[in-house]
């Protein structure tokens, strides 16, 4: 797309949209990866994932459309060299029991979606597990490995190369999802190496939950630093855990602030270098119905510890509240070694309030020096009722050269530079 029919933001500052795709048609993206030139896009609502050639920037071409199984989402991945991680999980917005939004993010998914949702493998009637695509050739993946799970099937991984992945599953016999270690050592046979949740959450062992019915407490994902991993387990708060031993994480420290904040626990990033972690709590629910949700600062530098020190400050040049759909932090940009690396500078979404970047150099004052508001898509893609057409800016990647790639659940992926 030529700069001159660039889509026109509602809002910007200190950052400039440099290209735009509407990825094939299919505007809905969720995760984000770059890679050898290419941007790995999984879908939301159009049930697969996407390749589009952004060696030019400016001028991103799909190239490839990859179909998920039957009633299956592939929404997250990772990539690293010439390997890309995809999970398969049931596809949680097409299913009866989650077309109203506040039931996916309100309560146990297990019980939610009844004994079919995490039924063994002859009862399902979707894929559930990690499939392996060998990317030699970016713009044609080539599927050489797949880790079958019983359940839901798995929601997010983490992968930076080498040995080991750590992903989240919905299991069989569990309240939802779970910390999973996965062996990578041959990828055309991941296997599971270990895993971890919180008591309660085991059913199937006589396990009974210590929170409330209308609580969440399911690993969204973790990101792993060193020998331990940073989960952010929605409505359960930030759950960190020592990976030294693969086979059998443990504990370091269970930290949750909901109540009195409104949970929704989405990332988790650490800084090691400053002993800093910033952790996301998702906006869930449309018009601020869950509250204003935050980003947080915490000093780690006493694991058993954390210290929340600051939060980042909340876009308010609008009333975002009343805009409609969600108002409030989604992902982060996490620092993949491949990617652009910073402990001062943390690029995030912020749903209908677009993309933000943040100077966090005083962690205990974090100031917003860049935004990006891009303005209503051009139609839904989400098919679920009610739905408002306001932009959802979903994921944000920073490639090493400091490109900034952003998607959005109805409107396309954007193409920033930060100019601050």
């Amino acid at each position: 797309m030529s700069s001159q029919n660039l889509p026109r933001p509602d809002f910007v500052r200190n950052m400039k949209l440099i290209g735009y795709s509407d990825q094939g048609g299919r505007e809905d993206g969720v995760q984000v990866m770059i890679n050898k030139g290419h941007a790995f896009v999984g879908h939301m609502f159009s049930k697969g994932f996407s390749v589009i050639d952004v060696r030019d920037p400016r001028n991103p071409k799909p190239v490839k459309y990859i179909p998920a199984p039957h009633n299956t989402w592939t929404i997250h991945l990772q990539t690293h060299e010439n390997l890309l991680v995809v999970i398969n999980a049931r596809d949680m917005f097409a299913a009866p029991e989650f077309q109203d939004e506040r039931k996916y993010y309100i309560g146990s998914h297990a019980e939610r979606a009844g004994e079919a949702k995490v039924a063994p493998a002859e009862k399902r009637d979707w894929s559930a597990g990690l499939a392996v695509y060998d990317i030699k050739n970016p713009a044609e993946p080539r599927q050489i490995g797949f880790m079958p799970v019983d359940g839901g099937g798995i929601h997010r991984v983490w992968y930076t190369g080498g040995r080991w992945a750590y992903v989240s599953a919905m299991l069989e016999g569990f309240t939802d999802y779970i910390f999973m270690t996965v062996d990578m050592a041959d990828p055309t046979r991941p296997k599971e190496a270990g895993r971890y949740w919180l008591p309660g959450m085991n059913t199937a062992a006589g396990e009974k939950p210590s929170w409330g019915a209308n609580r969440r407490f399911g690993l969204h994902h973790a990101v792993v630093s060193g020998d331990t991993a940073y989960g952010a387990w929605r409505d359960g708060g930030l759950v960190m855990i020592d990976v030294s031993d693969r086979a059998n994480p443990k504990l370091v420290k269970h930290l949750n602030w909901s109540p009195p904040f409104g949970g929704g626990t989405h990332n988790c990033l650490p800084l090691p270098d400053r002993d800093l972690l910033v952790v996301a709590d998702e906006a869930v629910l449309d018009n601020c119905e869950d509250g204003i949700k935050y980003i947080w600062m915490f000093d780690i530098r006493v694991p058993a510890n954390p210290v929340s020190i600051s939060t980042f400050p909340t876009p308010d040049e609008a009333d975002y509240c009343k805009k409609g759909a969600h108002f409030g932090p989604h992902n982060v940009h996490e620092n993949r070694p491949d990617s652009f690396v910073s402990s001062s500078l943390i690029f995030s979404t912020y749903q209908n309030a677009g993309i933000r970047v943040t100077d966090i150099s005083n962690a205990f004052q974090p100031k917003e020096v860049g935004a990006f508001v891009p303005p209503e898509p051009r139609r839904l893609v989400d098919r679920r009722p009610n739905r408002a057409k306001v932009i959802q800016s979903c994921d944000v990647y920073v490639t090493a050269d400091g490109l900034i790639y952003s998607t959005d659940f109805n409107g396309g992926m954007y193409v920033l530079e930060y100019t601050g």
